[in-house]
């Protein structure tokens, strides 16, 4: 009886509290109709500018196929390299493409004598943004390589390729599932950050210290409250996903909330761990902030895990998040069952009641 009433009191207090009922609302909306759009890691928009030496049909073919690309922004024909080098140091420009003269004459006696070199195309990038230099430059090279042996492209475009998950190469498909991490990241680990040492602010903690209550009892009174936030922001999300995107889950929907009610226990632990720890309400929330980045960018959410240098790929194995982002693709879009992601689900659980246990622990409770 006595877990019920603190629960109560819990609820009572966030209903109370101006802000937090519209942000537990709103937030998982913003996120969900806004990210997908923004997080999006294909490169498009790449600004070219082109400096035609030749003037040939062939040359001309190769800068017509680059404005009609989808991946471009066609910049126009400048006169001089010196003029589109300008164009990148004012950023006006992401890539230069430089046909040299008797582009077309070389490229002829190349295909019919194959002790000739094929003439040699100049791209030059802005590597200010590496990612979309790098990108731009490979893009610009398949184009260029297939105007000078249309034999190569011939050979692509007899070469099927079967996407068996995301068959149509959305990006929001891949990216909806690891927003879920973001939401509960941010909702069942920043609120509960704050509630211990906000009530260590406002001095209510000490009516709790010299009750009878159980050190147990009281952090379960404010771990199931996030608990069921949990519940209804994963449902929130899941239910925009399929009204707005169009877009549910290829597994069981109740293995989605499986791993996210794991992933609530640990970061709603977490956060009344550094809540425990901490004396003011800043504190705690630069401290948690600091350990969500690190989390965050090390779990493969943006990147894939194995990309990483072998030290920091280690991190991987204590990290709840890229557990959680693993799991949720697997059942999200390659409708994995239970024995798929059985690991995930195991490492998840025992970091999770370890964090709670710490929780329980680290309440300093003075009678």
């Amino acid at each position: 009886m006595t877990l019920k009433y603190l629960i109560q009191k819990e609820f009572t207090q966030i209903r109370r509290n101006a802000f937090l009922p519209r942000l537990i609302v709103v937030f998982p909306i913003m996120i969900m109709c806004v990210m997908p759009w923004v997080m999006n890691m294909e490169v498009r928009n790449v600004v070219v500018d082109v400096v035609d030496n030749d003037r040939s049909t062939q040359s001309q073919q190769l800068v017509h196929d680059i404005e009609a690309n989808d991946y471009f922004i066609f910049h126009g024909q400048k006169a001089t390299y010196a003029e589109a080098l300008e164009e990148i140091e004012r950023t006006e420009a992401d890539v230069v493409v430089v046909i040299p003269k008797d582009y077309s004459k070389d490229l002829t006696q190349a295909r019919l004598d194959k002790s000739m070199r094929y003439p040699s195309v100049l791209i030059a990038a802005n590597a200010v943004n590496g990612t979309k230099g790098a990108m731009g430059s490979a893009y610009l090279r398949q184009m260029v390589t297939a105007n000078a042996l249309p034999q190569a492209a011939a050979i692509q475009t007899e070469i099927s390729t079967l996407f068996l998950y995301n068959k149509h190469m959305d990006f929001k498909l891949f990216m909806i599932p690891a927003l879920f991490a973001i939401v509960m990241m941010l909702m069942t680990g920043f609120l509960p950050a704050l509630n211990i040492v906000g009530e260590k602010e406002a001095g209510t903690i000490e009516q709790i210290n010299v009750t009878p209550v159980s050190k147990t009892t009281f952090i379960l009174s404010k771990l199931i409250p996030y608990w069921l936030i949990a519940l209804f922001v994963i449902t929130v999300c899941l239910l925009l996903a399929w009204l707005i995107y169009g877009i549910s889950p290829a597994g069981p929907l109740w293995l989605i909330y499986l791993l996210a009610m794991l992933l609530a226990l640990f970061f709603s632990s977490f956060g009344l761990i550094i809540s425990n720890y901490s004396d003011t309400m800043q504190q705690a929330i630069f401290v948690m902030w600091f350990f969500v980045v690190i989390m965050l960018l090390l779990s493969g959410l943006f990147t894939p895990t194995r990309s990483m240098p072998a030290w920091s790929y280690t991190t991987t194995y204590i990290n709840p998040v890229c557990y959680f982002v693993e799991a949720v693709r697997t059942v999200f879009i390659r409708g994995g069952d239970f024995a798929n992601i059985a690991h995930q689900v195991g490492a998840l659980a025992l970091i999770g009641l370890f964090m709670s246990s710490w929780a329980v622990l680290s309440y300093k409770k003075n009678k």
